[in-house]
């Protein structure tokens, strides 16, 4: 099985329209995604590539049944359009977009725990998410990823969500379900959200976890896989030589007084029993290791 999206799920690209919408947008349905709708107030009545647009979600989800979003629009506009997917009956919120703003984040966060308890949101600042084989929402390259299972990737950094699949091809083990959560101070999906999926689905056997420094998100994914993961664990977390109070990429990735430093996390980590890799190669290599006992 796959996690949060499979082969049935029809996607609206809020931002189809636009030129990175529209070039995605493709390339996902070319990977077999149903791309069911597009939205733009201005624009409803036409369509992308024989795509059709909507001027809303909730019109858009009324005429095609679906169930899950892509958010391909300026900062500015993103807080508008999570609440509009909400609103308009979407279950899974996939926000690309990075730059939103984090007084924003935490507003449209709270508002959907607060009323709309039921709906996922991934990101913002995300790659998205793929199943290989069966749905992809965002922009990871479908060919780097292999189908099959048996090994569910959950990582904070985008252009290592992308290595870790490709690791695991190059080992010609194939992935249930890869992740992006994103590296924001406010991400929509936890690690620990992704795990509890991952431990929940019977074909997924083993995770992989891609972590960086910053916050105590990875510390917080450690102490969950010591109380409620039993499938076997390989990580990796970025950021080992990053000088103290510097950011380093994601507006998460700072370590400030001694916390959310890489060594903090990887020790958390082999506490719990995960096996930890110094390098995105290594943490490939331990989980070929794993998948070769299961």
């Amino acid at each position: 099985m796959s996690i949060f999206v499979d082969e049935t799920t029809k996607v609206i690209y809020q931002g189809l329209t636009g030129s990175q919408g529209s070039y995605y947008g493709r390339l996902n349905r070319e990977y077999g995604t149903h791309v069911v709708a597009g939205t733009h107030p201005k624009k409803a009545g036409t369509d992308v590539d024989g795509v059709p647009i909507y001027a809303n979600v909730a019109e858009a989800v009324e005429a095609t049944g679906a169930t899950a979003s892509c958010i391909f629009i300026p900062a500015a506009g993103v807080r508008g359009a999570v609440m509009e997917a909400a609103e308009g009956g979407v279950k899974f919120i996939v926000a690309v977009t990075e730059g939103v703003p984090a007084h924003d984040e935490a507003i449209f966060y709270n508002q959907l725990k607060r009323d709309y308890p039921d709906v996922q949101l991934l990101g913002p600042n995300c790659p998205g998410i793929i199943s290989p084989g069966k749905c992809n929402i965002g922009i990871t390259a479908g060919h780097i990823a292999k189908s099959g299972g048996p090994v569910g990737i959950v990582s904070r950094s985008g252009t290592l969500t992308y290595q870790a699949l490709y690791e695991l091809k190059q080992k010609d083990i194939g992935v249930t379900t890869c992740v992006g959560i994103g590296g924001d101070p406010v991400p929509g999906t936890s690690f620990i959200d992704c795990l509890e999926a991952f431990e929940a689905d019977p074909e997924t056997k083993a995770i992989m976890m891609i972590g960086e420094i910053g916050g105590s998100a990875e510390e917080e994914a450690a102490e969950y896989i010591k109380d409620h993961v039993t499938k076997p664990v390989s990580s990796y977390i970025a950021g080992v030589t990053a000088p103290p109070g510097k950011k380093m990429g994601h507006a998460g990735a700072i370590v400030s007084g001694g916390k959310g430093t890489a060594k903090a996390k990887m020790e958390a980590l082999e506490a719990a029993g995960v096996r930890v890799g110094n390098n995105p190669t290594e943490a490939g290599e331990l989980m070929a290791e794993i998948v070769a006992t299961i």
